[in-house]
């Protein structure tokens, strides 16, 4: 009686990126200086925990996003790679160690975000603010950044933020309303609208932001109705930007978006009344953030 050997089928090869979403690996020396840096302040970057295509240009210009409140999410949301369990207590000399990165870099331009800390919503907003003051005091001029998590609506939390006066204030809506219960577990679209709007109503001439990723299903109208909810609260910048699919345990990518698609979006969006449309496969929530600022003369506080 023969034996019979299985054989199991070779693995499909991947299909090769297009051109359009190729990023420069990570390389130079302003890349390895600021990965030292980050090590000896014991500070996490998002660039590195949500694994950024932008990371090697963006590093390259000494541009980083700084990640607070340690390394673990409260929140298990499905596009993201940062790490997920039971955080340490909040550590409120992080600020000053973020500011003292910021003013050794030379950052005119600085971006902080953060896990979501749903074991205390109060501790969270406090480090957010406690980093703006120590920017302004270890780097007079920078201007600074926050992309904020959505504090569960608590509208004392995100007060504290917003009177410690960052220049610009980010918070991402992510996907579109239908998606969200596998997008972004715990959140609630109506709450970070209300937060945009919250945000505006307590100091209009501060700066609002948020971020759009296309390629998890969702329809075009679908979009341009998220477009059209954030116009409504005040937001002055929107970015869009392609999901790529960080591993086999993360939501799978519906689609690819193309430039022409990009394009077409961002004109869509710039008809709506926002001040800064950035779009592109590429694009993350921070990518090019000091160019935006600049591209609306947005001087230091």
């Amino acid at each position: 009686m023969l034996d019979l050997v299985q054989i199991a089928p070779a693995r499909q090869a991947p299909a090769p990126k297009p051109e359009w979403l190729k990023a420069r690996a990570p390389m130079g020396e302003n890349f390895h200086d600021l990965k030292r840096l980050a090590r000896s302040l014991n500070l996490h970057t998002v660039c590195e925990s949500a694994h950024c295509p932008n990371i090697g240009e963006c590093w390259h210009h000494k541009t980083a996003t700084f990640m607070m409140l340690g390394n673990l999410c409260t929140r298990r949301c499905g596009f993201c790679t940062v790490p997920k369990g039971r955080p340490e207590p909040i550590d409120f000399d992080e600020p000053r160690r973020v500011a003292e990165a910021v003013a050794l870099l030379g950052l005119e331009h600085a971006v902080i975000t953060s896990v979501n800390r749903d074991d205390d919503l109060q501790g969270g907003a406090r480090a957010f603010a406690m980093v703006i003051e120590e920017i302004r005091r270890q780097a007079p001029g920078c201007r600074v950044e926050v992309l904020i998590p959505d504090f569960q609506g608590n509208h004392d939390a995100i007060r504290t933020v917003v009177e410690a006066r960052p220049q610009v204030l980010n918070h991402n809506t992510e996907s579109v309303p239908r998606l969200y219960r596998v997008v972004r577990s715990g959140a609630r679209y109506e709450r970070s609208l209300d937060l945009l709007r919250y945000s505006k109503e307590l100091r209009p001439e501060g700066l609002t932001k948020s971020g759009v990723m296309v390629g998890l299903g969702e329809e075009t109208r679908e979009l341009l109705e998220v477009f059209r909810d954030l116009a409504a609260v005040g937001c002055d910048i929107l970015t869009i930007g392609q999901y790529l699919r960080p591993s086999r345990d993360h939501l799978p990518m519906a689609r690819l978006y193309t430039p022409r698609e990009f394009a077409e979006l961002k004109s869509e969006a710039l008809k709506m009344g926002f001040r800064h449309v950035e779009s592109g496969p590429l694009v993350r929530s921070s990518y090019h953030a000091h160019e935006q600022a600049a591209s609306m003369r947005l001087g230091p506080a």
